[in-house]
């Protein structure tokens, strides 16, 4: 089933986003105030390290497929095009009081039927959704970085979304190709479930760190091999914040 898919901000999150949205078959607007940023974003889904062209390359898509994800993607900063859609999904700076301001704004602006699905990283989803008039259509949707190659679906309800909000969600999510788990929100840390367990490991890697028992390149090693992981603790704030190269 095809949507019509807003994406706000298109950083290194939200231009991840608009890709995998435009792939699954959804036509998508990716909106920014920064002529630069759209560049850098038009760029990155086409030819960067994650874009369509290395999926091409490494056998994820054809080249006909490619092409039509492109032909369904729009970069714009252009507000209308991005609100009149089916779910807006915001992927703005980490900041809680922005992201009132903005789904406040935007609360006026979005057909009735939009659902609101916010990227953050752990803020309440109560608490960005009491600026708008429906809660019931207020969800968290947190990615992580890479969004094209990343697995991760954490879908936060809040205490007034509805079924219908979450069922949408994790079936977008699940035709992506993420695997959505559906958790509840919280007002008593900050980070659901995925960056409270996350952070309470770098917390321990700084006092390992701190105590001169390793560098952090000896931390980022040891974890790798000794779990598997693709990346260490140090290695994934670098990369969320700044992109994988």
């Amino acid at each position: 089933m095809s949507e019509r898919i807003g994406v706000m901000g298109a950083g290194v999150m939200g231009s991840g986003i608009a890709q995998v949205m435009a792939i699954a078959g959804h036509e998508v607007v990716c909106r920014d105030l920064s002529e630069d940023v759209l560049a850098a974003a038009r760029e990155g889904v086409d030819t960067g390290r994650f874009g369509v062209l290395g999926a091409v390359e490494r056998g994820k898509l054809t080249a006909d497929e490619a092409d039509a994800a492109l032909a369904r993607l729009t970069f714009t900063t252009d507000l209308e095009p991005a609100v009149d859609v089916d779910v807006i999904i915001e992927a703005v700076p980490e900041d809680l009081g922005l992201k009132i301001k903005f789904w406040r704004d935007l609360d006026g602006l979005a057909p009735e039927r939009t659902i609101f699905a916010s990227n953050s990283s752990g803020f309440p989803i109560a608490a960005m959704a009491a600026g708008t008039d429906r809660p019931d259509r207020f969800v968290g949707w947190h990615w992580a970085s890479p969004a094209p190659v990343m697995k991760l679906a954490e879908i936060v309800k809040g205490p007034e979304t509805s079924a219908e909000t979450v069922e949408t969600i994790v079936r977008l999510a699940g035709a992506a190709g993420k695997n959505p788990v559906v958790v509840n929100d919280t007002d008593q840390s900050w980070g659901y479930v995925a960056n409270r367990v996350y952070f309470a490991m770098v917390r321990e890697a700084n006092r390992v760190v701190s105590e001169g028992v390793a560098t952090r390149e000896q931390v980022d090693q040891l974890m790798r091999d000794c779990f598997r992981w693709p990346s260490g603790p140090y290695g994934m704030v670098a990369g969320a914040g700044s992109g994988w190269s």
